[in-house]
């Protein structure tokens, strides 16, 4: 038995310069503010600013990576998303992986984003700034 994924949706994140806070007692500490953005699938909307991913860096070629912020839908619902990951940067295929924890409202559309399991990857968008984040649904 395989399990299979299907793509869900692709995000299109927009970032801000990074903020150094510096070496902490769990790493080196940076917060990327999040700005912006769009995203697309079997739903569509806007990625709303304020949200940020706090990005700790353990040792020399490992990262912690933690991101929430909130997607409005097209038809004005709110998504909560909460993007979590590790990143080794030896790593030579440069994929980040990640696993994204999504909350709707229970008598909403997208209530079925608050059950499942997610799973997504991560890297560079088209512009400079951008990440574009592929979110599968693992079936």
């Amino acid at each position: 038995m395989y399990l299979e994924a299907k793509e869900i949706m692709k995000i299109h994140v927009k970032c801000d310069s990074k903020l150094d806070v510096g070496n902490t007692t769990a790493g080196y500490l940076r917060v990327i503010p999040i700005i912006g953005g769009n995203f697309e699938g079997e739903i569509k909307g806007r990625v709303v600013p304020g949200g940020a991913d706090w990005n700790t860096a353990w040792w020399e070629h490992t990262s912690h990576v933690f991101a929430k912020y909130l997607l409005q839908t097209e038809d004005g619902e709110f998504i909560s998303v909460e993007n979590e990951g590790r990143v080794d940067f030896t790593n030579q295929d440069k994929r980040i992986k990640t696993s994204p924890r999504f909350q709707a409202d229970v008598n909403g559309k997208y209530a079925w984003l608050n059950i499942g399991v997610y799973v997504g990857e991560l890297h560079g968008g088209k512009e400079l700034g951008e990440i574009e984040i592929t979110v599968y649904q693992l079936c």
